[in-house]
Protein backbone atom coordinates (compact mmCIF):
# COMPACT_ATOMS: atom_id res chain seq x y z
CA UNK A 1 0.00 0.00 0.00
CA UNK A 2 1.35 3.40 -1.01
CA UNK A 3 1.59 6.53 1.15
CA UNK A 4 -1.78 7.85 -0.05
CA UNK A 5 -3.52 4.60 0.86
CA UNK A 6 -1.87 4.52 4.30
CA UNK A 7 -3.00 8.05 5.16
CA UNK A 8 -6.52 7.46 3.83
CA UNK A 9 -6.79 4.30 5.95
CA UNK A 10 -5.59 6.27 8.98
CA UNK A 11 -8.26 8.90 8.29
CA UNK A 12 -10.91 6.18 8.16
CA UNK A 13 -9.86 4.99 11.61
CA UNK A 14 -9.98 8.58 12.91
CA UNK A 15 -13.49 8.78 11.51
CA UNK A 16 -14.66 6.15 14.01
CA UNK A 17 -13.75 8.40 16.96
CA UNK A 18 -17.06 10.25 17.18
CA UNK A 19 -19.11 7.05 17.01
CA UNK A 20 -16.96 5.43 19.71
CA UNK A 21 -17.39 8.44 22.00
CA UNK A 22 -21.14 8.18 21.49
CA UNK A 23 -21.04 4.99 23.56
CA UNK A 24 -18.90 6.48 26.35
CA UNK A 25 -20.61 7.05 29.73
CA UNK A 26 -21.99 10.55 30.15
CA UNK A 27 -20.05 11.16 33.37
CA UNK A 28 -16.68 10.58 31.67
CA UNK A 29 -15.18 14.02 31.04
CA UNK A 30 -14.06 14.78 27.50
CA UNK A 31 -10.76 16.01 28.96
CA UNK A 32 -10.15 12.57 30.48
CA UNK A 33 -11.09 10.89 27.21
CA UNK A 34 -8.52 12.96 25.33
CA UNK A 35 -5.77 12.43 27.90
CA UNK A 36 -6.33 8.72 28.45
CA UNK A 37 -6.31 8.05 24.72
CA UNK A 38 -2.83 9.65 24.64
CA UNK A 39 -1.74 7.33 27.44
CA UNK A 40 -3.18 4.26 25.69
CA UNK A 41 -1.49 5.25 22.43
CA UNK A 42 1.85 5.71 24.23
CA UNK A 43 1.55 2.23 25.74
CA UNK A 44 0.62 0.81 22.34
CA UNK A 45 3.64 2.34 20.61
CA UNK A 46 5.91 1.45 23.54
CA UNK A 47 4.90 -2.20 23.31
CA UNK A 48 5.26 -2.15 19.54
CA UNK A 49 8.75 -0.67 19.80
CA UNK A 50 9.82 -3.33 22.30
CA UNK A 51 8.42 -6.19 20.22
CA UNK A 52 9.64 -5.03 16.81
CA UNK A 53 12.94 -6.56 15.75
CA UNK A 54 15.44 -4.46 13.76
CA UNK A 55 14.58 -6.30 10.56
CA UNK A 56 10.84 -6.38 11.20
CA UNK A 57 10.39 -3.49 8.82
CA UNK A 58 8.46 -0.86 10.76
CA UNK A 59 11.40 1.45 10.03
CA UNK A 60 15.15 1.62 10.30
CA UNK A 61 17.15 4.61 11.51
CA UNK A 62 18.37 6.77 8.65
CA UNK A 63 20.17 9.43 10.62
CA UNK A 64 21.23 9.95 14.25
CA UNK A 65 18.35 10.64 16.65
CA UNK A 66 20.33 11.84 19.67
CA UNK A 67 19.39 15.48 19.05
CA UNK A 68 15.71 14.85 18.38
CA UNK A 69 14.67 15.55 21.99
CA UNK A 70 13.36 19.09 21.43
CA UNK A 71 11.42 17.98 18.34
CA UNK A 72 9.89 15.07 20.27
CA UNK A 73 8.85 17.41 23.08
CA UNK A 74 7.39 19.87 20.55
CA UNK A 75 5.39 17.11 18.84
CA UNK A 76 4.11 15.92 22.22
CA UNK A 77 3.10 19.46 23.13
CA UNK A 78 1.28 19.90 19.80
CA UNK A 79 -0.59 16.64 20.30
CA UNK A 80 -1.56 17.58 23.87
CA UNK A 81 -2.77 21.02 22.77
CA UNK A 82 -4.66 19.45 19.88
CA UNK A 83 -6.55 17.03 22.12
CA UNK A 84 -7.41 19.50 24.86
CA UNK A 85 -8.42 22.36 22.54
CA UNK A 86 -10.35 20.02 20.24
CA UNK A 87 -12.47 18.47 22.98
CA UNK A 88 -12.99 21.82 24.69
CA UNK A 89 -13.95 23.45 21.40
CA UNK A 90 -16.31 20.65 20.44
CA UNK A 91 -18.02 20.96 23.82
CA UNK A 92 -18.84 24.60 22.99
CA UNK A 93 -19.49 24.36 19.23
CA UNK A 94 -20.97 20.89 19.03
CA UNK A 95 -19.47 17.82 17.39
CA UNK A 96 -20.31 18.63 13.77
CA UNK A 97 -19.24 22.28 13.65
CA UNK A 98 -16.23 21.77 15.94
CA UNK A 99 -14.93 18.82 13.93
CA UNK A 100 -15.43 20.68 10.65
CA UNK A 101 -13.43 23.65 11.93
CA UNK A 102 -10.61 21.61 13.44
CA UNK A 103 -10.19 19.14 10.57
CA UNK A 104 -11.07 21.66 7.89
CA UNK A 105 -8.54 24.26 9.04
CA UNK A 106 -5.73 21.71 9.41
CA UNK A 107 -4.86 21.49 5.68
CA UNK A 108 -4.88 25.30 5.34
CA UNK A 109 -2.50 25.67 8.29
CA UNK A 110 -0.33 22.85 6.89
CA UNK A 111 -0.09 24.48 3.48
CA UNK A 112 1.12 27.78 4.92
CA UNK A 113 3.47 26.10 7.40
CA UNK A 114 5.02 23.94 4.69
CA UNK A 115 5.58 27.02 2.54
CA UNK A 116 7.12 28.97 5.44
CA UNK A 117 9.30 26.23 6.95
CA UNK A 118 10.17 23.94 4.03
CA UNK A 119 9.91 26.57 1.28
CA UNK A 120 7.52 24.29 -0.62
CA UNK A 121 4.37 26.08 -1.74
CA UNK A 122 1.60 23.58 -2.61
CA UNK A 123 0.43 23.52 -6.21
CA UNK A 124 -2.67 25.37 -7.37
CA UNK A 125 -4.48 22.07 -7.90
CA UNK A 126 -3.76 21.16 -4.27
CA UNK A 127 -5.26 24.43 -3.05
CA UNK A 128 -8.33 23.92 -5.26
CA UNK A 129 -8.91 20.40 -3.93
CA UNK A 130 -8.32 21.49 -0.35
CA UNK A 131 -10.77 24.39 -0.57
CA UNK A 132 -13.43 22.20 -2.18
CA UNK A 133 -12.94 19.52 0.47
CA UNK A 134 -13.04 22.00 3.34
CA UNK A 135 -16.20 23.58 1.94
CA UNK A 136 -17.80 20.16 1.67
CA UNK A 137 -16.92 19.40 5.27
CA UNK A 138 -18.55 22.63 6.42
CA UNK A 139 -21.69 21.82 4.43
CA UNK A 140 -21.83 18.37 6.07
CA UNK A 141 -21.45 19.96 9.51
CA UNK A 142 -24.21 22.50 8.91
CA UNK A 143 -26.47 19.78 7.56
CA UNK A 144 -25.94 17.80 10.76
CA UNK A 145 -26.59 20.69 13.14
CA UNK A 146 -29.21 22.67 11.23
CA UNK A 147 -29.34 26.45 11.19
CA UNK A 148 -27.30 28.06 13.94
CA UNK A 149 -28.02 31.18 15.97
CA UNK A 150 -25.16 33.18 17.42
CA UNK A 151 -21.71 31.88 16.59
CA UNK A 152 -19.70 30.43 19.52
CA UNK A 153 -16.53 32.42 18.84
CA UNK A 154 -14.63 31.06 21.85
CA UNK A 155 -15.25 27.45 20.86
CA UNK A 156 -14.48 28.21 17.22
CA UNK A 157 -11.12 29.72 18.22
CA UNK A 158 -10.29 26.58 20.20
CA UNK A 159 -11.12 24.37 17.22
CA UNK A 160 -8.94 26.50 14.94
CA UNK A 161 -6.15 26.16 17.51
CA UNK A 162 -6.64 22.40 17.35
CA UNK A 163 -6.26 22.45 13.56
CA UNK A 164 -3.09 24.54 13.79
CA UNK A 165 -1.62 22.23 16.45
CA UNK A 166 -2.32 19.16 14.32
CA UNK A 167 -0.64 20.74 11.28
CA UNK A 168 2.39 21.73 13.36
CA UNK A 169 2.60 18.18 14.74
CA UNK A 170 2.58 16.70 11.24
CA UNK A 171 5.29 19.07 10.04
CA UNK A 172 7.60 18.37 12.99
CA UNK A 173 6.82 14.65 13.11
CA UNK A 174 7.83 14.08 9.50
CA UNK A 175 11.51 14.53 10.41
CA UNK A 176 11.14 12.10 13.34
CA UNK A 177 9.58 9.27 11.34
CA UNK A 178 12.15 9.71 8.58
CA UNK A 179 15.02 9.65 11.06
CA UNK A 180 14.23 6.45 12.94
CA UNK A 181 11.73 3.69 13.73
CA UNK A 182 8.14 4.90 13.56
CA UNK A 183 7.02 3.04 16.69
CA UNK A 184 9.85 4.38 18.83
CA UNK A 185 9.35 7.97 17.69
CA UNK A 186 5.61 7.84 18.32
CA UNK A 187 6.07 6.18 21.71
CA UNK A 188 8.12 9.17 22.81
CA UNK A 189 5.78 11.72 21.26
CA UNK A 190 2.61 10.27 22.74
CA UNK A 191 4.37 9.63 26.05
CA UNK A 192 5.15 13.36 26.24
CA UNK A 193 1.59 14.18 25.19
CA UNK A 194 0.17 11.96 27.94
CA UNK A 195 2.42 13.51 30.60
CA UNK A 196 1.30 16.98 29.54
CA UNK A 197 -2.40 16.10 29.15
CA UNK A 198 -3.12 14.09 32.29
CA UNK A 199 -2.51 16.95 34.79
CA UNK A 200 -4.72 19.21 32.66
CA UNK A 201 -7.46 16.56 32.68
CA UNK A 202 -7.25 16.29 36.45
CA UNK A 203 -7.53 20.07 36.74
CA UNK A 204 -10.26 20.67 34.16
CA UNK A 205 -12.15 17.37 34.19
CA UNK A 206 -12.30 16.71 37.92
CA UNK A 207 -11.85 13.27 39.52
CA UNK A 208 -11.81 10.30 37.18
CA UNK A 209 -14.98 8.23 37.54
CA UNK A 210 -15.88 5.74 34.86
CA UNK A 211 -17.15 2.23 34.21
CA UNK A 212 -15.81 -0.82 32.37
CA UNK A 213 -17.69 0.43 29.32
CA UNK A 214 -15.87 3.74 29.61
CA UNK A 215 -12.50 2.00 29.79
CA UNK A 216 -13.43 -0.10 26.75
CA UNK A 217 -14.19 3.07 24.78
CA UNK A 218 -10.94 4.70 25.91
CA UNK A 219 -8.97 1.55 25.02
CA UNK A 220 -10.46 1.51 21.52
CA UNK A 221 -9.79 5.21 21.03
CA UNK A 222 -6.21 4.88 22.27
CA UNK A 223 -5.15 1.64 20.56
CA UNK A 224 -7.15 1.61 17.31
CA UNK A 225 -8.35 5.15 16.53
CA UNK A 226 -5.09 6.72 17.76
CA UNK A 227 -2.30 4.12 17.94
CA UNK A 228 -3.01 2.18 14.74
CA UNK A 229 -4.17 5.32 12.93
CA UNK A 230 -1.06 7.36 13.73
CA UNK A 231 1.15 4.38 12.89
CA UNK A 232 -0.37 4.34 9.40
CA UNK A 233 -0.26 8.13 9.18
CA UNK A 234 3.43 8.25 10.16
CA UNK A 235 4.37 5.59 7.62
CA UNK A 236 2.48 7.46 4.90
CA UNK A 237 4.01 10.77 5.99
CA UNK A 238 7.43 9.48 4.97
CA UNK A 239 6.48 9.36 1.31
CA UNK A 240 4.47 12.54 0.74
CA UNK A 241 4.35 16.22 1.60
CA UNK A 242 3.02 17.35 4.96
CA UNK A 243 0.35 19.51 3.34
CA UNK A 244 -1.04 16.58 1.35
CA UNK A 245 -0.99 14.17 4.29
CA UNK A 246 -2.99 16.63 6.39
CA UNK A 247 -5.37 17.37 3.50
CA UNK A 248 -6.09 13.66 3.08
CA UNK A 249 -7.37 13.60 6.65
CA UNK A 250 -10.51 15.11 5.11
CA UNK A 251 -11.46 11.49 4.46
CA UNK A 252 -12.33 11.30 8.16
CA UNK A 253 -15.76 13.00 7.80
CA UNK A 254 -16.71 10.45 5.14
CA UNK A 255 -16.30 7.58 7.60
CA UNK A 256 -17.91 9.56 10.41
CA UNK A 257 -20.89 10.40 8.18
CA UNK A 258 -21.41 6.76 7.17
CA UNK A 259 -21.19 5.54 10.76
CA UNK A 260 -23.55 8.25 11.99
CA UNK A 261 -26.16 6.88 9.60
CA UNK A 262 -25.53 3.16 10.06
CA UNK A 263 -24.68 2.94 13.77
CA UNK A 264 -25.86 6.05 15.59
CA UNK A 265 -29.02 6.45 13.53
CA UNK A 266 -28.62 10.16 12.78
CA UNK A 267 -30.55 11.62 9.85
CA UNK A 268 -28.90 14.84 8.63
CA UNK A 269 -30.42 17.10 6.00
CA UNK A 270 -30.43 15.83 2.42
CA UNK A 271 -27.89 18.40 1.28
CA UNK A 272 -25.27 16.72 3.46
CA UNK A 273 -24.80 14.43 0.46
CA UNK A 274 -23.68 17.44 -1.58
CA UNK A 275 -21.05 18.19 1.07
CA UNK A 276 -19.95 14.55 1.00
CA UNK A 277 -19.55 14.71 -2.79
CA UNK A 278 -17.47 17.89 -2.44
CA UNK A 279 -15.19 16.22 0.11
CA UNK A 280 -14.63 13.24 -2.20
CA UNK A 281 -13.98 15.55 -5.17
CA UNK A 282 -11.52 17.60 -3.11
CA UNK A 283 -9.65 14.47 -2.00
CA UNK A 284 -9.37 13.31 -5.61
CA UNK A 285 -7.86 16.63 -6.66
CA UNK A 286 -5.41 16.58 -3.74
CA UNK A 287 -4.28 13.06 -4.67
CA UNK A 288 -3.81 14.12 -8.32
CA UNK A 289 -1.74 17.09 -7.20
CA UNK A 290 0.46 14.84 -5.06
CA UNK A 291 0.90 12.34 -7.91
CA UNK A 292 1.91 15.12 -10.30
CA UNK A 293 4.45 16.43 -7.82
CA UNK A 294 5.85 12.92 -7.35
CA UNK A 295 6.14 12.51 -11.12
CA UNK A 296 3.64 9.67 -11.33
CA UNK A 297 1.36 9.38 -14.39
CA UNK A 298 -2.21 10.66 -13.95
Amino acid sequence: MGPVGLVLLAAMLWGTTGTAQHFAPGDLSAYWVGSLRMLMAALFFGGLALCARPQAGIAQPRQPTSRMGPRILFCGLCMAVYNLSFFAGVRVCGVALGTALAIGSGPIWAGFMQAAVQKRWPAALWWLGTCIGVSGGIVMALASTGAAGGLPWHGMALCLLAGMSYAAYALANQALVRAGPVARANARVFGCAALLSLPCAALLGGPLHTTPEGWAVVAYLGVVATGCAYLLFSMGLRGMSVATSVALSKAEPITAFALSLAVVGERPAWWAVLGLAAVICGLWLVVRAEMREAGAPD
